[in-house]
């Protein structure tokens, strides 16, 4: 059993690792400010998230109190959604420009006929 929770670990490492690594790359890659904003929130927050899970399993098998990596998860997952949000709304109301392709007027609408 115990070597099933250390594969179960080492999963979720890595898969952390992956997801960190790709938001990094979003950061670097990506044109403008709101599509830079979108790959921290999302592919990092996964990432430091499955971080978190392999440490509560870790810490779970040795008995010991898990109060921190809780208290991160909630930090975690409640600031950075909101700290883009406050971010996205201060670049809109700046009117940063965006390369971010529009639709058209009534293309998102169905077309009678």
């Amino acid at each position: 059993m115990r070597a099933a929770i250390e594969v179960l670990i080492s999963l979720l490492l890595v898969a952390g690792g992956f997801f960190g690594l790709v938001g990094a790359i979003g950061l670097v890659r990506l044109p403008d400010f709101l599509m830079r904003l979108h790959a921290p929130t999302k592919a990092t927050t996964l990432g430091v998230g499955g971080a978190l899970l392999a440490a509560l399993l870790y810490f779970v098998g040795s008995g010991r109190w898990i109060v921190h990596e809780l208290l991160i998860a909630a930090f975690l997952f409640i600031g950075a959604p909101v700290s883009a949000l406050m971010l996205a709304q201060a670049a809109i109301r700046a009117r940063l420009p965006s390369r971010a392709p529009l639709a058209e007027a009534g293309e998102d609408e169905e077309r009678p006929g």
